[in-house]
């Protein structure tokens, strides 16, 4: 039989001298590889976990207890008993919140309090405290709590700014979604100055932050805060149904509304006393009378006699085009400007009418005392005295507004803009509160009848 020859040699076919140097080869390698120091493990803790490490102590989950009335059914005859009362039962509400300050201070959502007969409001460590109103704003949707009994300093958010947030930048929003507590989602800044109407009140929001980060039921009132840990917005969820996109209210404007919730136990209005309406484009003389309708600006309408606005050269006509340096182009950024300033801080209005720009210092100030009826007068013709079961409505212009749509002496308002009145000082209230509204809603009531009329205000 042949044999194949082998191509490959036998262990003990190999000289001695490449042995050698093979083993000399391997030592080497073995020797060179322990020396190489370790490649390290990219770390695990980015800045987002540095982050929510930071700032989720401060970050609470908010219990708000309602006790609400529900009509008895024929099943609770048939297990209680026929009983005609109304039922007294206990509905919940979940939200978040921020501390603010080591005393207690906690800033959330009014939506998430409104109403409450009893507020919890529990820590990531998972201590309860027990929380009461301190004061709180519908329109602005914020509410400040304080702590009954805080015993130690409690941990808190440091409030940042909004007024330099960047399109794009990281931020972090702490939450209690559907109950699910101490939630974490991460995201960018989506857009600014957002304008959205809530679902449940049909209240419009304006100057709203714009995240990508998930904003889901239990998430409102919690904190969104940048890389940095500073608190930017306040969360919401007032859009049902959104779908990778939260709104946020800004920093900037909470933190004045916060300070007079502190202090007043409400929000005060700033009042200039200039009425106007959204300028778009087409409008503004730019020639762009086809293209579509972008707001260019805040064209005013009306000065009222002895304002702010009137003494500082405020006059009809004029396009408010920047507030303190910022651009105003719509009616909402004008109102929201105001928004963030207190009574007293002077204003730097730049004006434009025409061709020509003019810089005017206007410092807003609360509405007067008599404000609503005054407006009654001037804009509608007619006058209210308390009598009976409610406001009695004298007709002074037979040619104003009041009489036009049918008011009659002896008629009785009992509701403003969806608020009832019961006195002078509630019409006042109502209207310091809406000052800047260009509508007013009216409802009145003659005999066994009442109707609602609505009416331009100049």
């Amino acid at each position: 039989m042949t044999q194949v020859a082998r191509n490959s040699a036998s262990p003990s076919s190999v000289s001695g001298p490449v042995r050698r140097a093979v083993g000399t080869c391997v030592a080497l390698a073995l020797l060179l590889s322990a020396a190489a120091p370790a490649v390290p493990l990219p770390s695990r803790r980015s800045e987002i976990v540095e982050v929510v490490d930071r700032v989720s102590p401060a970050v609470v989950n908010i219990a708000a207890e309602q006790l609400v009335s529900r009509r008895t059914g024929s099943w609770d005859d048939f297990f209680f008993g026929l009983d005609p009362r109304p039922r007294r039962e206990t509905a919940q509400s979940l939200g978040s919140g921020a501390i603010i300050d080591p005393k207690g201070i906690i800033l959330t959502n009014d939506h998430v309090i409104s109403g409450a007969s009893r507020i919890l409001a529990t820590t990531k460590s998972g201590v309860e405290l027990e929380c009461e109103v301190v004061g709180s704003d519908a329109d602005n949707d914020l509410a400040v709590l304080r702590v009954k009994k805080p015993g130690a300093p409690l941990p808190t958010l440091k409030l940042g700014t909004s007024s330099d947030i960047l399109i794009g930048e990281t931020i972090v929003a702490i939450g209690n979604p559907f109950g699910f507590s101490n939630t974490v989602t991460a995201g960018v800044v989506s857009a600014m100055g957002r304008t959205v109407r809530g679902n449940e009140n049909q209240r419009v929001y304006t100057d709203f932050i714009q995240i990508d980060a998930p904003i889901n039921p239990g998430n409102s009132g919690g904190p969104v805060v940048n890389i940095q840990g500073e608190m930017i917005g306040i969360a919401t969820a007032i859009i049902g149904g959104a779908q990778g996109i939260g709104f946020a209210i800004p920093v900037d404007r909470a933190r004045r509304i916060v300070a007079d919730l502190r202090q007043y136990g409400s929000v005060r209005a700033v009042w200039i006393g200039a009425h106007g309406r959204t300028l778009t484009a087409g409008e503004d003389g730019g020639g762009n009378r086809g293209g579509p309708r972008r707001p260019r600006g805040f064209r005013i309408r009306s000065v009222e006699p002895g304002s702010p606005a009137e003494r500082a050269g405020v006059k009809p006509g004029d396009t408010v085009i920047s507030i303190d340096g910022s651009q105003i182009d719509s009616q909402e950024a004008f109102e929201t400007a105001l928004s963030t300033r207190g009574p007293g801080k002077p204003m730097k209005l730049v004006v434009k009418n025409g061709t020509a720009e003019r810089a005017l210092t206007v410092a807003g100030e609360p509405p007067p005392g008599d404000y609503g009826i005054r407006r009654l007068r001037a804009d509608l013709g007619m006058a209210v005295r308390a009598g009976g079961t409610g406001l009695r409505i004298s007709i002074v212009d037979p040619r104003g507004a009041a009489a036009r749509a049918g008011l009659e002496n002896g008629d009785v308002l009992i509701g403003l803009n969806g608020t009832e009145v019961r006195d002078p000082e509630d019409v006042n209230r109502i209207f310091a509160r809406d000052h800047n509204r260009s509508t007013l809603v009216m409802e009145v009531a003659r005999g066994r009848f009442s109707y609602t009329l609505t009416f331009p205000l100049a």
